[in-house]
């Protein structure tokens, strides 16, 4: 292994991104390609000058942050190769390095459903590997243009990189704190389980592969957020650790040499030989979030938190010149380190400038804090190859904050922070006040951002830890709050009297995140074809066109959107054929959000909300799982202007029913049950209805109890973290603002509840465990005002019956479920009024035969006209009394296995009942008083 000599030197400085530059490639010594939270990707072409310069160009501007990038070498189909993109728009693009920024994608890779933000090609070329904040990795051929495995195990929590190793293996970096390595040989039904799962003491943020010979014998490097790398083999042995860094590690790339190298969030780049550090490059950045290394020249490329790339080379024909290496070292010198950055400083004991000049480092890199004459303090950081301390900085007092207020977008505030949340999420601005409870500023700061809602306690935190000592006026305030507000929440003081709340939720979300360019350039691609075709009925012509680039420019730059738009929209969501719609149903999902949309009607397709819905799920078609989203999407920016609001309250049962739909709640199976973006949609659709509820009042008891039922269905069979926790927000929401709906509900427990079954062994014999009400599938229900989810057990001691169940579900009811204790031993009571109500599966679980023991109780009473009994099955040889009184005429009974005492009148199978299919009943005999149901009604 050689090993290249001296250290890395300033090359180049690229010059041209405005925001942090979050990605960069090397894949030849002349190309450099970068990617931005400016929503850009560039590429930089090394001219012939010495010292170098990199010309810029852009290659790809889109509307969201572009944090991942990598790049497909060149091959017979894509002679120059091609630069592959992804980020906050959950769209992998794909594009030619000659391509301009207004040029078409080769390719739009769709399937993700949050940040897209790792991104790594095969060896040979033949695959790409992706990962992002959906918990999801996914393996595209890159023939087809299409995933071909998932890679399973990371349960929704964010993967942060993945590494394709070889034409058979990849690697995965998770915020579950574990790597998982994976043999795509052995992908069962389009699914790779991982075959070695290597734990880790923190979140991974950064692999690499590890360069043959490395004196460890390591396969791959992982680096985390305790600021340490770890050597591993394959089959999860540590065999090397690597310390120096003092925070989040982001990035790891191995270089030509054999050497590693790493960026992190201390402002370092640092270079390691062995399991030495040989040398630490400093940047004048908050952060260093990616490096790249080119393997044939060893040069390598990073990527800061100021927005600039620069090249780094150990060739000396390849360094800047001394004015620009000048230029950066004094940019070193002058920049700011936060104190919380360096831990806890006391200036008093803190040696004076002559420590530099008498004292010498004990390793690479290791910093150490001065107490400059005028009463500053600086950092500096020792250089083991020169022999010296380097000046790095001033350390100021606190993060985001003079003591002074600050202006931001024309309002003052205490403090404007560079938030970098504890996942890792790109530094933005949050803005806070003192007189703000953090919780609420940071549940703002979330939603402005479109940031996932778990994430607020680790904001909130951040402005706690942040503002501790802190107060209004940044002095102490001493007795009593003169303004009587001695309840509100203040950094730093005991949580243990008031925690702050997160239901009810106050706000309302949206999901507006678009890549204008890709959207509208489809949509003329679509019309292209429809005039070529000669649909020219619904295709638009050349001045409708220019309408739609007007209304794109609107939206790119948040502007008023021309009103005649409106209807050409219409026209592509209702006119088009029905596999043509998508893209002109995701314009209709951003224009939402607009005042002048709500207000709009089509004279014969209605309403922005009417077009979503028949538009996005036709009656007369198989549903597309996208559209569907769409359609929902739609519904939740809706929420974004009171004009929308309006619309969606004064037909707030059409919105509900919709979601019913798609949730497969009603009217048949859910639509993409396994698509996170629909499930998302639905949660955040339904989490704004609930705040609706809250602030404004607007629906009905019945309304608010449909949005219950559709929730718990979401929670009992959905395992997303993001969908669960909306989920449970827009639950307790609801809740919080109908109190007698909220009686003995504990939301804790409802996301532990969800997918839970009723085993066959018998349970405790004091609990109604397993049943269903309107809250959902794990709900124990005694009376509807006395609702419980979570592990507390209801004992039965009066039979008062399941009651005023209207559309209930009731499922799973073992036999030892139930412990009747009066009434003659009854075990459910009577289930009454269950009007559009489902009986479901009542099962004992006795012996591998399912009973329902049922003594001389009243039995099942009086069924609604549109209930169903599914799946009652009373197994031989027992007897199961007065089964049901009366069965309205438009009632189902599927399944119901009994056998009855001869000559008893009551209910009686006309043929020997079967088990999964429908029974012909008819009445024997003299029904009980009460009985509606018609002697002789055909029950199939």
């Amino acid at each position: 292994m050689a090993i290249m000599a001296g250290d890395f030197k300033l090359s180049a400085q690229l010059l041209g991104h405005e925001a942090d530059v979050r990605a960069v490639s090397f894949p030849s010594p002349n190309t450099v390609l970068s990617a931005s939270r400016d929503c850009t990707v560039r590429i930089w072409r090394r001219g012939p000058d010495a010292p170098p310069t990199f010309e810029g160009a852009l290659v790809s501007r889109g509307s969201e942050y572009v944090n991942s990038l990598t790049f497909l070498p060149a091959n017979k189909s894509h002679p120059d190769g091609l630069v592959i993109s992804g980020g906050k728009d959950t769209i992998i693009e794909v594009k030619s390095p000659r391509a301009a920024s207004t040029d078409n994608a080769e390719r739009l890779l769709i399937g993700h459903a949050h940040n897209v933000c790792t991104l790594d090609v095969s060896p040979s070329g033949a695959y790409l590997v992706s990962g992002g904040w959906d918990g999801q990795a996914r393996v595209w051929n890159l023939d087809k243009w299409e995933t071909e495995f998932t890679l399973a195990g990371h349960e929704g929590m964010s993967v942060w990189n993945v590494v394709a190793l070889d034409d058979r293996t990849v690697v995965t970096g998770c915020a579950d704190k574990n790597i998982r390595v994976y043999d795509l040989t052995q992908a069962s039904a389009g699914e790779v389980q991982p075959t070695a799962t290597i734990y880790t003491p923190d979140v991974v943020r950064a692999l690499c592969r590890v360069p043959k010979g490395h004196p460890s014998g390591a396969d791959i490097a992982s680096a985390s957020n305790d600021g340490t790398l770890r050597l591993w083999k394959l089959n999860g042995q540590q065999v090397g650790e690597l310390l120096g860094h003092e925070s989040f590690v982001y990035c790891l790339a191995s270089l030509p040499s054999g050497e590693l190298v790493s960026s992190g969030e201390d402002r370092t780049v640092r270079i390691w030989r062995g399991l030495e550090c040989v040398q630490t490059i400093t940047h004048p950045a908050i952060s260093v979030w990616t490096v790249a290394a080119n393997p044939d020249t060893g040069d390598i490329v990073t990527g800061a938190s100021d927005g600039v790339a620069r090249v780094f080379t150990r060739r000396p024909d390849q360094v800047a010149d001394k004015e620009t290496l000048a230029q950066f070292e004094e940019s070193v010198k002058s920049s700011s380190i936060p104190q919380q950055q360096l831990g806890g400083v006391n200036k008093e004991k803190l040696p004076g400038p002559e420590f530099l000049t008498t004292k010498s480092g004990t390793k690479e890199g290791q910093v150490q804090m001065i107490k400059e004459s005028n009463g500053s303090v600086s950092a500096h950081q020792w250089s083991a190859s020169q022999q010296q301390w380097i000046n790095v900085g001033t350390v100021v007092d606190a993060v985001g904050s003079t003591g002074k207020k600050v202006d931001y977008n024309g309002k003052s505030y205490d403090y404007v922070f560079d938030v970098d949340i504890e996942d890792g999420k790109p530094p933005l601005k949050l803005p806070y006040n003192l007189s703000e409870n953090p919780y609420e500023r940071a549940t703002k700061f979330l939603n402005d951002n479109e940031l996932p809602l778990t994430y607020l306690d680790s904001v909130a935190n951040f402005i706690t830890e942040n503002t501790k000592g802190a107060t209004l006026g940044q002095s102490s305030q001493s007795g009593p709050d003169p303004y009587g507000t001695e309840s509100r929440y203040r950094p730093g003081e005991d949580q243990q009297a008031q925690q702050p709340k997160v239901i009810p939720q106050k706000e309302y979300l949206g999901i507006t995140a678009a890549k204008y360019e890709a959207i509208f350039n489809k949509i003329f691609s679509i019309n292209k074809n429809m005039v070529a075709s000669g649909r020219k009925d619904a295709a638009l012509n050349p001045g409708e066109e220019s309408v739609l680039q007007s209304l794109r420019q609107a939206l790119e730059s948040s502007k008023p959107i021309p009103t005649q738009a409106l209807g050409l929209v219409a026209r592509i969501v209702t006119q088009w054929p029905y596999a043509d719609r998508l893209p002109g149903l995701d314009v209709l999902r951003c224009i939402a959000k607009y005042p002048a949309a709500a207000d709009y009607a089509d004279p014969q397709h209605g309403t922005l909300l009417d077009m979503a819905i028949s538009s996005s799920v036709p009656s007369d078609s198989l549903a597309n799982e996208n559209a569907a989203m769409m359609g929902a999407r739609t519904l939740t920016n809706l929420f974004s202007s009171a004009n929308g609001r309006s619309l969606v309250s004064s037909h707030a049962d059409q919105a509900i029913s919709f979601l019913e739909r798609l949730a497969g709640v009603k009217g048949g199976d859910a639509i993409g049950p396994m698509n996170r973006n629909i499930r998302i949609a639905i949660s955040t659709s339904a989490l704004n209805l609930s705040v609706l509820v809250h602030r404004e009042k607007l629906l009905s008891a019945e309304q608010r109890r449909r949005v219950l039922v559709l929730m718990a269905r979401m929670l009992a069979h959905d395992a997303d973290s993001e969908v669960l926790y909306r989920g449970t927000v827009a639950l307790g929401t609801v809740l919080s603002a109908s109190k007698a709906e909220a009686v003995g509900l504990d939301l804790a427990s409802a996301a532990t509840e969800r997918k839970r079954q009723v085993p066959g062994p018998a349970q405790p014999p004091d609990c109604l465990d397993g049943a269903a009400a309107d809250v959902g599938v794990g709900a124990r229900v005694l009376r509807r005002d006395r609702v419980q989810l979570g592990e507390a057990k209801v004992r039965r001691v009066e039979a008062v019956g399941l009651v005023d169940l209207a559309d209930a579900r009731v499922a799973g009811l073992g036999e030892d479920d139930v412990d009747a204790r009066e009434e003659g031993g009854a075990v459910l009571g009577e289930l009454d009024d269950l009007d559009g109500g489902l009986v479901a599966g009542l099962d004992s679980g006795v012996g591998g035969e399912r009973h329902l023991r049922q003594a001389d109780g009243p039995g099942i009473g009086v069924v609604g006209r549109t209930d169903n009994l599914e799946g009652l099955d009373h197994g031989k040889g027992h007897v199961f009394r007065a089964v049901v009184r009366a069965i309205g005429a438009e009632a189902q009974v599927h399944a119901m296995a009994v056998e009855w005492p001869r000559n008893q009148p009551g209910w009686k199978a006309t043929a020997p009942p079967v088990v999964g299919q429908y029974v012909r009943f008819v009445v024997v005999g003299t029904p009980p008083p009460g009985t509606v149901g018609q002697s002789g009604v055909d029950l199939s």
